[in-house]
């Protein structure tokens, strides 16, 4: 008779987690999880995110064994050409057409708070990668979208501090002519007045512009001992080379690169590039699991990763243990659930999705190696402190986004 009851009970709670676990299946919708990326394959960013995030998105889904929940995992990607109207015109037709359940990017600010707009109106999870503005857990903040790398505000904090920090109060500044370049111009400002600095002027260049002689030489003529670079990619790469080439650093003005990636140091070579400053969220040489992690990569995409993709690869693979986690793919039910479950992996440790959006995690300021310095090809830099979460990013305190209660 014991035997009898014990192995009714085993029975019964066999069938229970076998109905739980139906019931969880039965809760993804079209019995598929379908992600789209978005990115920029050809221009200007392609680098910093491009065909090296989609590599990196795969690699997420791969190794979550290409199911969650016992359902299989999909990816569609799209090159937006950093034109806004092809970013949403695509984003729609993934959401409309191909039922796509979460949109993960490494597009530009002005793209970057169009989607996040839209992912609001139908409903669908945004995961910003490599967008910086931090309008995105401000005013144009969702609850279905997360901000999950960098922002300005962090970058300002670190690399705008640590130049003031050295005497650099004196700025004049060359800004991409859009909302990321002047979000980045605006948080680096507040930085430099509150420490005592002045700004002596600014100028605003088209993206991918194609000659910057015209804006270094007001920049050299303001006589400003900081030139600040609010801009990022090609863009940074070539302003960079032709400052070096007008002579501003021999004439004793210095370069503050405010966003920079890996593969712009590479681009630009350390002999360009060397002593620059900057902030980053992540570097490939840190540590055991850092490096683990990169040489994968590396063995797939010939480059060594940027943030961003680093970035791309944790923040899918957070929303997909959510989805397990929560028996769903229920955009509200994913959401809550990757705000309550902390981030330790490779990329991030103790990292922690706020009620604005804002995926709080350290940031690194860094410094570009001299030639000497660097002992393989991606020996790119070296990391000169850590920039505590909790001091990286705008408290929410001081923000304006309407989900957060004051």
């Amino acid at each position: 008779m014991m035997y009898s009851s014990k192995f009714a009970r085993t029975a019964l709670a066999a069938l229970i987690a076998g109905m739980c676990a139906a019931g969880a299946q039965a809760q993804v919708t079209d019995n598929v999880v379908k992600i789209g990326v978005m990115v920029d394959k050809t221009g200007v960013y392609s680098a910093n995110g491009g065909p090296g995030g989609v590599t990196a998105v795969q690699m997420a889904i791969e190794d979550f064994g290409g199911k969650v929940l016992g359902k299989p995992i999909e990816m569609v990607s799209a090159d937006y050409q950093n034109k806004v109207d092809i970013a949403l015109a695509k984003a729609n037709e993934w959401v409309d057409r191909d039922e796509v359940d979460m949109i993960i990017e490494s597009t530009d600010s002005a793209s970057a708070i169009a989607l996040q707009k839209l992912g609001a109106q139908k409903k669908k999870i945004i995961l910003l990668a490599g967008s910086a503005t931090t309008a995105l857990t401000n005013k144009e903040c969702s609850p279905y979208g997360v901000h999950y790398v960098y922002d300005t505000y962090s970058l300002a904090t670190g690399t705008g501090r640590a130049i003031m920090e050295s005497g650099g109060d004196s700025w004049y500044f060359l800004t991409a002519d859009y909302a990321f370049g002047s979000s980045l111009e605006k948080d680096t400002t507040k930085v430099i007045n509150e420490m005592g600095g002045k700004v002596l002027g600014t100028i605003k260049h088209p993206l991918s512009a194609s000659d910057f002689s015209s804006f270094l030489l007001q920049a050299q003529s303001s006589k400003a001992k900081i030139i600040g670079f609010a801009n990022a990619g090609k863009d940074t790469q070539n302003a960079v080379r032709g400052a070096s080439e007008f002579g501003l650093t021999k004439s004793g003005q210095k370069l503050a690169t405010l966003l920079i990636f890996d593969t712009d140091l590479k681009g630009m070579g350390l002999p360009i590039a060397q002593g620059l400053l900057f902030t980053t969220g992540y570097y490939w040489d840190m540590n055991d699991e850092t490096r683990a992690w990169s040489k994968r990569f590396y063995a797939r995409h010939k480059a060594m990763p940027t943030m961003i993709q680093a970035g791309m690869y944790s923040a899918t693979t957070h929303y997909l243990k959510s989805i397990q986690a929560s028996g769903t793919d229920s955009p509200e039910a994913v959401m809550q659930k990757m705000k309550a479950t902390e981030i330790n992996d490779f990329f991030a440790k103790k990292g922690k999705i706020r009620e604005d959006g804002r995926m709080v995690h350290d940031m690194y300021l860094a410094e570009a190696k001299k030639p000497s310095e660097s002992k393989s090809d991606w020996d790119l830099m070296k990391i000169l402190k850590t920039i505590p979460g909790d001091k990286a990013y705008q408290p929410m305190s001081e923000g304006s986004c309407p989900l957060v209660k004051k």
